[in-house]
C-alpha cells in the first residue's frame, strides 16, 4: 500500500515510517500540516497517518480537506489526548481510526493494514490469475502450487498486476503504488523489477510487456 505518515516530531515519523516500510508499504512522510497537503493533492494514498496537533495546518484540517476532497485514503488519527470527547470530534471530523500516543508499533502496523483493506473492499481476498495465486494477508505467492519468495518491490508489482484483472497497468501507476515519493522514476527500477519478478515465476512467461503502455498478466 501507499502511505503517508504526518507527525511533526521528526524522530517518531521516521520511525513509523520505517516500521511500516518493514511491513512492505511504500511510506510518504510529511512533518506538518501543509506538507501533508501537497503530497495528498499530488499522490494517491491508501492510508494517512496523521498526527492531530500539527504546526501550520493543524490535523484536523488535514483532515477535513481530505474529505472534502472526496479522497478514498483512510485516516488514522493520532493524538496524545484520551479522552472520549476528543476520539469523538476526531472521528466526527472524517477520521477512520483513531490510536492515542504512546502506542505499540505493531498495532499501529495492524490498524493500518485494516484500514487499507477497506480501501480495497472491492479486491477479492485472495488474488488469482493463470495459475498464479497470492495472498495479501499472509503474503505468500505460489504458482500452479509452487511457493515463490519475492521481495517487498516484487510481491507489491504482482499484487498490482493480479489486481488489474487483465488490463495493462503502466509502469507510473506501480511507481505511484510500490515506491515511495524518493525514488528516481528515470532509473528504470519497474522494468528491472518486472524482469525479476518474471525470472522467479518461471516458465511460461507470464507477465507481458505491452509496448509503450506497461505491463499485465493476461
Amino acid at each position: 500500500m501507499r502511505v503517508l505518515v504526518v507527525e511533526d516530531e521528526a524522530l517518531l515519523a521516521d520511525t513509523i515510517a520505517e516500521w511500516l516500510r518493514g511491513e512492505a508499504h511504500a511510506v510518504d512522510v510529511a512533518y506538518d500540516g501543509a506538507g501533508a497537503l501537497e503530497r495528498t493533492d499530488v499522490n494517491d494514498y491508501d492510508v494517512v497517518v496523521l498526527d492531530r496537533d500539527l504546526p501550520r495546518v493543524h490535523g484536523d484540517d488535514v483532515c477535513r480537506h481530505l474529505v472534502a476532497a472526496g479522497s478514498s485514503a483512510r485516516v488514522l488519527m493520532l493524538t496524545a489526548s484520551t479522552t472520549v470527547t476528543d476520539r469523538v470530534s476526531g472521528l466526527s471530523l472524517g477520521a477512520d481510526d483513531y490510536l492515542t500516543k504512546p502506542f505499540a508499533f505493531p498495532e499501529l502496523a495492524a490498524r493500518v493494514l485494516a484500514l487499507g483493506r477497506r480501501t480495497r473492499a472491492t479486491s477479492a481476498p485472495l488474488l488469482r490469475r493463470a495459475d498464479i495465486t497470492l495472498d495479501p494477508g499472509s503474503r505468500a505467492v505460489d504458482r500452479d502450487g509452487r511457493a515463490i519468495a519475492l521481495t517487498n518491490k516484487e510481491f507489491g508489482v504482482l499484487a498490482e498486476l493480479l489486481a488489474a484483472g487483465g488490463a495493462t497497468v503502466s509502469a507510473e501507476h506501480l511507481l505511484e503504488k510500490v515506491w515511495d515519493e524518493h525514488v528516481d522514476p528515470f532509473t528504470g527500477v519497474v522494468r528491472v523489477t518486472v524482469l525479476k519478478l518474471r525470472r522467479k515465476l518461471g516458465a511460461p512467461p507470464v507477465v507481458e510487456t505491452v509496448t509503450g503502455v506497461g505491463y499485465r498478466i493476461p
